[in-house]
C-alpha cells in the first residue's frame, strides 16, 4: 500500500455523477488507490449507496430513502444531473460497489444512517471478500464503534472536524482523539478545511492513531497535510490530484 492514499470522493465525483458505479469505475481508471461512497438502508433493508437521505438534489424526485423499497429507487435517474452522457444512471447496491474492487485497492464506507445498518453492513462486509480492504468511516461513535469490535480486520475511522471550539458536527482533537481510543478505532478522518498542522498530527499519532483527511482538490494543501504526514488524502479529482503532487511526495522509492 502506497504511504499516502488518493482516495476518491464519492467516486471520481467531479468528472462523474457521485456515488455511481460510473464515477466508481472512473476512480479505478484515474488510479485512485481507494474509493470513498456513502451508504445507507432502504425500507426493505437493502444498502444503496447515496449520500443524502432524499433522492431530490442528484435525481430530482424527492423520495426519503429509508422510506421506499430499493425496487423503486433503482428507477431512480442519478447520472443526468451531471451530463447527458451519463442519462439513465442508477443508484447502486454496496455489494455492486464492493464488486467493483481492483485488488490492492481499497473501499471507504461512510455509514449515513444508525445502528440500524451495522448487522447487515457487516454480513455483506464477511462476504465481501478481504476485510482488511474496507474502512468504515462515520460521524456516529456507536456505528464505527461497534463494525470494530465485530469485525476487528475492518479499519474504523471517526470523521470529526477540530478546532479550538466544538461545533454540531465537530469537537476539539482532544475529544476526537478520546472517542476514538474509547472505541479501540484506527483513527480520524477530519475535515482539511480545519486547524490540520504538526501540533494536531503529533497529537494523533501519539495516541497511536492514523490521520485522514477530506476534501482536497489544490495539490498545494494536500503536499502539505503528506508533508505533516497524514495517511491518506480524500479528493474529487484522484487523477488530476496524483498528476500535480510532486514525485518526491508520491514515490516512496526516493531518498
Amino acid at each position: 500500500m502506497p504511504p499516502v492514499e488518493i482516495i476518491a470522493h464519492r467516486g471520481a465525483s467531479f468528472d462523474a455523477p457521485e456515488n455511481t458505479l460510473a464515477a466508481v469505475e472512473l476512480a479505478w481508471q484515474q488510479a485512485a488507490d481507494a474509493v470513498e461512497i456513502d451508504c445507507r438502508l432502504t425500507e426493505d433493508g437493502q444498502i444503496i449507496v447515496i449520500h443524502d437521505r432524499n433522492t431530490r438534489r442528484t435525481s430530482g424526485e424527492s423520495l426519503r430513502v429509508d422510506k421506499q423499497p430499493f425496487k423503486k429507487l433503482r428507477h431512480l435517474d442519478v447520472g443526468l444531473w451531471k451530463g447527458p452522457q451519463f442519462a439513465g444512471e442508477p443508484l447502486p447496491l454496496l455489494s455492486e460497489v464492493i464488486g467493483s474492487v481492483p485488488v490492492g485497492r481499497r473501499l471507504f464506507i461512510e455509514v449515513k444512517c444508525g445502528p440500524e445498518i451495522i448487522s447487515p453492513l457487516t454480513e455483506l462486509l464477511c462476504s465481501g471478500g478481504p476485510l482488511d480492504r474496507f474502512v468504515v468511516i462515520s460521524y456516529d461513535r456507536q456505528v464505527v464503534g461497534q463494525i470494530k469490535e465485530q469485525l476487528p480486520l475492518v479499519s474504523a475511522l471517526l470523521i470529526g472536524r477540530c478546532g479550538i471550539r466544538a461545533s454540531a458536527t465537530g469537537s476539539t482533537i482532544a475529544k476526537l482523539i478520546e472517542i476514538a481510543r474509547d472505541c479501540k478505532l484506527d483513527g480520524l478522518d477530519l475535515d482539511a478545511a480545519c486547524r490540520i498542522d504538526a501540533e494536531v498530527l503529533d497529537a494523533i499519532n501519539h495516541a497511536g492513531l492514523a490521520c485522514y483527511c477530506w476534501c482536497v482538490d489544490e495539490p498545494s494543501r494536500a503536499a502539505q497535510l503528506i508533508a505533516l504526514g497524514v495517511k491518506g488524502i480524500t479528493t474529487n479529482r484522484p487523477g488530476l490530484l496524483r498528476e500535480q503532487l510532486t514525485e518526491e511526495l508520491m514515490d516512496p522509492e526516493r531518498d
